[in-house]
């Protein structure tokens, strides 16, 4: 089992978080084409080597953050609050 360092709320087992999705992504304009949209809603990088994450402490204290992950090794590097800069770990394996 995987833990997860929540930011708020300290060190917690893998169970009481949901996984968000890739982190960093930004939302489009309102006007955009079709093409676009289904873009930013289903294309994501599936980066090999430090990926940035969002999470959800979702029995806990039901925030988001942020969470660099190495997906070959499963190894998180670094948590950090949403709205807060990515941490420069470079791509540890």
């Amino acid at each position: 089992m995987l833990l997860i360092d929540c930011p708020y709320c300290g060190p917690r087992a893998e169970i009481e978080f949901a996984y968000g999705g890739e982190a960093h992504i930004a939302r489009p304009a309102a006007d955009v084409s079709e093409a676009e949209w289904a873009a930013f809603l289903y294309l994501r990088d599936n980066t090999k080597g430090v990926l940035a994450e969002r999470w959800r402490h979702s029995h806990g204290c039901g925030r988001f953050f942020n969470a660099l992950r190495d997906t070959r090794t499963d190894r998180f590097h670094a948590f950090y609050e949403i709205g807060t800069p990515r941490p420069d770990v470079g791509d540890a394996a």
